[in-house]
């Protein structure tokens, strides 16, 4: 899908395929990403000067706050990190380094691009890859200069193209990267490079091939890897996706409301205000030196989400607080958004279960009386003991599930219908002991 289609209104609508209901949040983030598609249409000298406006997503946990995330990342094709603000600690301290977020995000980047590059060029890869098979089978050269009994090319080709030949055994050369991975300590801490040391010594000894054998089908995979390397531009992918980070990349901290510092003066308080203190200078826009080179933050949008259950957004620092000017709350779901999540959604639980027990030959006829049954009983639990979200309904489906799950492979019956007598067999030791129900659902 094209950046100018993206409306706002199109972006929600395709989240809707994905995440049940959290309209306000959809809409939040809907328009932080047609904000920059605005900022490539204004003139240079005020493009530079338009920042991404941070949203926190306030929420219990369960309810969409990463998928919503993730999902308009896939959509417009953005570089997107995941990060838990827990795993980073003052500078100082024993832990991870706030700047190997922008280093992560750059070679998620970097991936992105080179990915589709290697695509565009695939066509022309694969047929690079059936010369140099047909050579190998020595059907070109050999076998037809020299009037042995090979069969005309065109035929060979067909074959090679329709996997007749695939399960013939064939030996190619793969080349062996000799990458070592190498500590480097800078003022920012300590952080983990690969740095190919064959590049670096301008590759004096030559690249190291081995013989290895394997079948026609594996190597035409591989070969065909092999010239998409040869085909794509290095050095414009490495730049175009640190580029790509710059202008277009999502950080989703996770957990931020577990660095909130609600009594700053007492114990591990001083070391979470300090790795807030750490990220201001990202999320602001500051500029981080890696391997590919400097990367400035300045236009990267950051989304914080956490449950604040103990703290609040403005237990924060007051100088973090402003970054993120976009607060939205998530609500938690209920028994009619369970019946949506059940069924509605591209990928619903429904559906995928449906999917890989047919992978067996077993049907699986879910009634909607089973559907209302496991919506309630997630509510139920979600109630009485601790909230965990649509979460809930993933470890009630496999209780649900789990012995037409076991003995799917030698079952004689094509179709198990699903009601709500059969929910309730299956869940009725769990339901009657309280305690049992907090560790199994």
């Amino acid at each position: 899908m094209r950046h100018d289609d993206l409306t706002p209104k199109r972006v929600v609508e395709e989240l809707d395929k994905y995440i049940v209901g959290q309209q306000d949040a959809k809409r939040s983030v809907a328009i932080a990403i047609r904000n920059r598609w605005r900022r490539q249409h204004l003139p240079p000298d005020l493009r530079d000067d338009v920042a991404p406006k941070n949203i926190i997503m306030m929420g219990p946990t369960g309810v969409g706050k990463t998928e919503i995330a993730r999902r308009l990342a896939q959509l417009v094709r953005a570089p997107f990190l995941k990060v838990e603000a827990t795993k980073y600690t003052e500078v100082g301290y024993h832990g991870r380094d706030v700047d190997t977020i922008v280093r992560d995000l750059v070679e998620i980047s970097i991936g992105l691009v080179k990915s589709e590059a290697i695509e565009a060029v695939r066509g022309k890869a694969r047929e690079h890859a059936e010369e140099r098979m047909l050579e190998l089978l020595e059907t070109k050269k050999k076998g037809f200069a020299e009037g042995n009994s090979g069969g005309d090319p065109d035929d060979v080709l067909k074959k090679l193209r329709s996997g007749a030949l695939d399960s013939r055994m064939v030996e190619i050369s793969v080349e062996e990267k000799n990458t070592q991975l190498m500590q480097v300590f800078s003022n920012a801490g300590i952080e983990e490079y690969g740095i190919d040391l064959q590049n670096m010594m301008g590759n004096l000894g030559g690249s190291k091939q081995r013989r290895r054998k394997t079948t026609v089908g594996e190597a035409m995979k591989i070969m065909t890897e092999q010239e998409a390397e040869k085909l794509i531009d290095r050095e414009k992918c490495t730049r175009e996706g640190v580029e790509r980070a710059e202008d277009s990349g999502i950080v989703f901290l996770d957990e931020i409301d577990k660095i909130a510092s609600t009594h700053p003066s007492h114990g591990p308080d001083v070391s979470r205000e300090g790795v807030q203190r750490d990220l201001l200078p990202l999320v602001e826009g500051a500029t981080i030196m890696t391997r590919h080179g400097p990367v400035n933050t300045t236009h990267v949008l950051f989304i914080a989400a956490g449950a604040f259950h103990m703290s609040k957004p403005s237990d924060l620092i007051p100088e973090l607080q402003g970054r993120f000017p976009i607060r939205v709350e998530l609500k938690s779901l209920g028994k009619e958004d369970f019946l949506r999540i059940l069924t509605e959604p591209k990928n619903a639980l429904v559906k995928q279960y449906q999917a890989l027990l047919e992978t067996e030959g077993v049907t699986l006829d879910f009634q909607p009386d089973a559907i209302d049954e496991i919506a309630g009983v997630a509510a139920q639990v979600n109630g009485s003991t601790q909230n965990i979200g649509a979460r809930r309904l993933a470890t009630i489906m496999e209780k649900v599930l789990e012995e037409v799950s076991f003995h799917a492979p030698e079952l004689r019956r094509p179709t198990v219908v699903v009601d709500r007598e059969y929910v309730r067999e299956r869940l009725k030791g769990v339901l009657q002991d309280e305690d049992l129900s907090r560790y199994i659902l």
